[in-house]
């Protein structure tokens, strides 16, 4: 049988039987490198350890400490849950099974009620059953009809199958059992050292909102306990901050799959934090020359066909509805023609420039099921969204003004953690950029000259701007020490020439505009889920959507003077509400600590006799005496300045 040559990543090449594996060829090289082999890689494709090698390639020994070997550990224990599950309910259904950098999960349906989170316990104990035993796990590949011989009575696993292009299928039978996978595994459960079964949560049949709901169990695999427990701290940490969580706590947003996915709907809380940073963000850009408008939603395609979006956006709109007379109507994916068309309803002046334009503009994306998550990704959005329309002279000027009223928004938020980013376009990718040569150059060499004035630090990054124009992303760090886009400004020559934008210079020729895209804070979804997560859910007083919570002692005693109080504040303009539930006091204070009200009064008859107030701040232990009137002096001060003491 003729000899199989190996190339190795340092380019050297030997040769070795036909038919050798992985671990034969780690072990030539040093008995330690094979202790720590948990499987190759053949021409940059895994393959498990004792997989025999069947021609020529490029080899790499995966080792345990390596990426690649965390996911085959995971890969394992994804194995082995299955194994448990069918052992457990021998009637379930698999979809897909995943193990990689993140963890693992398992896709499952059963006609009897889904896997709960109450059983995972009992299935753990199962999988490390199997782990004390230190079983083999057999190896075994099938052709495609073998394969779906195999899974009769299994639709997921048989349409995986039937979809796929392989022409061989992995099988792994451990303790009898018999499983399809999706990955490569270990060939002992033996070599399983720590794991964890996390939770269960719903997800659609390969991501399809139109396929069956299966529950997704998720878990999570180390080599060491010490990995195991960091890992473990650090989601707690996450769960801690997580919007989607802490929006269902305090009450502020749901999405429910069954009326529409990625469609969030705004509870009574959720919708005055958004109505504030409305309200706060329209007058900041009101007071700074923006005249702010409202446009449709739905725009002829004609329209997105003329900016430039249906060529470079198509994948991340909805398709076009026929109005059956001959008008195809889009939903809008960008404000920006919209804002256009309001420019062009006029004959415009260079009087008239910056001309700057602004709006709350509701926006509509084609987002894949499995890509949305909470407010983070949606398919319908609000932006903060403006366009300038200015000379060419005065670029540099209006870019610089609104990087400083970006600024200025992100001080009275408490956001000073960022760093500014010039995104170019990628020269070689004609096909995703406008192509123009001189117009990238010019613009991209105005957006870096207006930095250098303002004497602020940025990195360059190449293949980051919008087809239409160079940009300043300024990013920030969420919550968990994340990289995220917050506000962008884009300059563009490319639209205004696209739709034939014109004003009346001094001269009393047309000239040509130059047209500059701002966001100031994003989407309201994206940065509610920001903010949500950074505060941990305590808002600072002007955020919170309860901003004073007052408890009677006894609300037959203390509720009308509570009630007199809350109508008092109202009116000066402060979120109040009485707590008339009657409870125990301890309790009653402990909820609003729970809900992170920023001030809780507790009134009885002391504070009636005297009109005041005993105060207590979220997060403290201690409460203070106040006038009544004093109290409202502080808050609405507190309000004020932006909580910002």
């Amino acid at each position: 049988m003729a000899d199989i040559t190996l190339q190795f990543p340092d380019g050297k090449q030997r040769q070795f039987d036909a038919n050798a594996t992985t671990k034969d060829v780690a072990q030539s090289i040093a008995i330690s490198l094979a202790k720590k082999a948990v499987a190759g890689k053949l021409d940059g494709k895994l393959i498990d350890l004792n997989a025999p090698l069947k021609h020529d390639g490029k080899i790499e020994i995966v080792t345990s400490d390596s990426e690649d070997g965390l996911s085959v550990l995971r890969q394992s224990v994804a194995l082995l849950t299955k194994v448990a599950l069918k052992e457990t309910f021998p009637e379930i259904q698999f979809g897909a099974e995943v193990g990689d950098q993140d963890g693992f999960y398992v896709d499952t349906d059963k006609q009897d009620g889904q896997v709960s989170v109450d059983s995972l316990p009992a299935i753990s104990d199962k999988v490390q059953a199997l782990v004390n035993q230190k079983l083999a796990i057999k190896h075994v590949r099938l052709s495609k009809d073998e394969a779906l011989k195999k899974l009769e009575g299994t639709s997921y696993e048989q349409k995986l199958v039937k979809d796929s292009d392989d022409e061989e299928f992995p099988f792994y039978e451990i303790d009898g059992v018999s499983v399809l996978a999706s990955g490569v595994s270990f060939d002992n459960t033996g070599a399983i050292k720590f794991f964890r079964l996390l939770s269960v949560a719903g997800a659609y049949f390969e991501g399809k909102s139109s396929n069956p709901m299966l529950q997704r169990i998720y878990g999570t695999a180390f080599y060491k306990q010490a990995d195991l427990d960091a890992d473990l701290q650090a989601r707690q940490e996450a769960r801690e901050h997580d919007h989607r969580v802490i929006g269902n706590d305090l009450d502020l947003f749901f999405v429910d799959p069954k009326v529409g996915a990625g469609l969030p709907y705004w509870m009574p809380n959720g919708a005055t934090i958004r109505r504030t940073i409305e309200r706060y963000i329209i007058d900041k850009e009101v007071a700074d020359g923006y005249k702010h408008v409202y446009t449709p939603v739905l725009a002829n395609l004609d329209l997105y066909k003329t900016s430039g979006h249906w060529d470079h956006y198509r994948e991340d709109m909805f398709p076009p509805m026929d109005m059956g007379d001959g008008e195809m109507l889009e939903l809008r994916p960008m404000n920006c023609p919209s804002h256009i068309q309001i420019y062009n309803h006029h004959i415009r002046s260079y009087r008239e420039l910056p001309l700057r334009i602004a709006e709350l503009g509701m926006m509509h994306r084609y987002e894949k099921s499995g890509a949305l998550s909470g407010l983070q990704r949606v398919r319908e959005m609000t932006l903060n969204d403006g366009h300038t329309f200015v000379a060419l002279d005065q670029v540099q000027d209006e870019f610089k003004k609104i990087l400083r009223l970006i600024m200025d928004v992100y001080k009275d938020f408490n956001i000073d953690d960022y760093s500014f980013r010039l995104s170019y376009r990628d020269p070689e990718n004609t096909e995703k950029y406008f192509d123009d040569d001189e117009m990238w150059n010019r613009s991209q060499t105005m957006l870096k000259g207006a930095m250098d004035d303002l004497g602020l630090d940025y990195y360059e990054a190449e293949g980051e701007a919008a087809f239409y124009g160079p940009k300043l992303d300024i990013q920030t760090k969420t919550a968990l020490g994340n990289d995220e886009t917050m506000s962008t400004i884009q300059l563009d020559f490319m639209l205004p020439d696209r739709f034939d934008l014109t004003y009346v210079g001094a001269d009393g020729e047309n000239h040509r505009p130059v047209m500059i895209h701002r966001g100031i804070v994003g989407t309201m979804e994206r940065f509610i889920a920001y903010l949500t997560e950074i505060y941990k859910g305590a808002f600072p007083t002007w955020l919170a959507p309860k901003q004073v919570t007052i408890i009677p002692v006894s609300d037959d005693k203390h509720g009308d003077y509570a009630e007199k109080l809350r109508k008092q504040y109202a009116t000066a303009g402060v979120r109040a509400e009485v707590d008339h539930r009657g409870e125990k006091m301890n309790y009653l204070i402990r909820d609003a600590q729970t809900h992170k009200i920023p001030y809780t009064l507790v009134v009885g008859d002391k504070e009636m006799a005297d009109n005041a107030v005993s105060v207590r701040k979220y997060g403290e232990e201690n409460s203070e005496s106040m006038g009544a009137d004093d109290f409202q002096t502080a808050i609405l001060k507190d309000i004020a300045n932006y909580s910002n003491n």
